[in-house]
């Protein structure tokens, strides 16, 4: 594997991990998380890159190995969005596939949806109908997360998160504005991702709402659940296995 940085529209460093070779996978990780944390640690990246495809990972800007901007400027609405396209201009990408785990998924979608991006295929992990047009009500519990993070307390529900965002060494106050940027989406814009898509999703992740129905909501898509919950399903081979089996051999 690869590690290479590349400057986004704004000119914000982003870290792009390569691993395998073959067709084009842009992967994307989850909120407060990191191609490491989510695809590399597990195996994930070379499990799929061994069915033929080049596996390419990239940081979001605040996270893992990325860029960690504090100009205000740098947080425009959908600014995650602006950063995959800019990453797919970065590389040239004419036919390619796109998917990501949480807000990865969450990324893929609002992309695709509003024709940002064109990938020939989208994976969608755990991600839900309610993390979609209900973001607002997961961003805000994020949002506490951080606004109170030295007050939660071991038996506070926030407790796990906080300890998550200590754990990866986020930066809180580039995060809060990184929330900011984030909009719901309107699930009937859904109707405009007519690729194939595979919605995969822990049997116990109910974080981002229902995943069948998000699955039903797409007009071609695959529904599969693989063990676990939110934060662990990316830590079991299934989840990786589950992508690579859709997306199937190259040759």
């Amino acid at each position: 594997m690869r590690t290479e940085r590349f400057a986004s529209f704004d000119g914000v460093e982003l870290a792009l991990h390569r691993h395998g070779a073959g067709r084009p996978f842009v992967l994307l990780h989850g909120l407060f998380s990191s191609s490491e944390m989510n695809w590399i640690k597990w195996g994930h990246h070379e499990t799929i890159a061994a069915r033929g495809f080049e596996v390419l990972m990239l940081d979001f800007r605040v996270h893992g190995e990325s860029e960690v901007p504090t100009d205000p400027a740098a947080y425009p609405q959908n600014v995650l969005v602006r950063d995959v396209v800019a990453l797919v201009e970065h590389l040239g990408l004419q036919d390619y596939d796109l998917g990501g785990f949480s807000l990865g998924a969450r990324t893929t979608l609002h992309a695709t949806a509003k024709d940002f991006l064109e990938p020939a295929r989208v994976v969608i992990g755990g991600m839900g109908t309610a993390g979609l047009g209900e973001w607002q009500k997961r961003a805000g519990f994020f949002r506490r997360v951080i606004d109170e993070f030295d007050s939660i307390e071991q038996g506070d529900p926030a407790y796990f998160s906080k300890m998550f965002l200590k754990s990866q060494g986020v930066d809180r106050v580039a995060a809060r504005m990184l929330l900011d940027t984030m909009p719901d989406l309107d699930l009937a814009m859904l109707d405009n991702i007519t690729v194939p898509a595979l919605v995969v999703c822990g049997e116990e992740d109910r974080d981002n709402g229902s995943a069948s129905e998000l699955a039903a909501l797409l007009p071609d898509a695959t529904f599969v659940e693989v063990p676990g919950n939110h934060m662990s399903s990316c830590t079991k081979p299934e989840m990786g296995q589950a992508i690579a089996d859709w997306l199937g051999d190259t040759a």
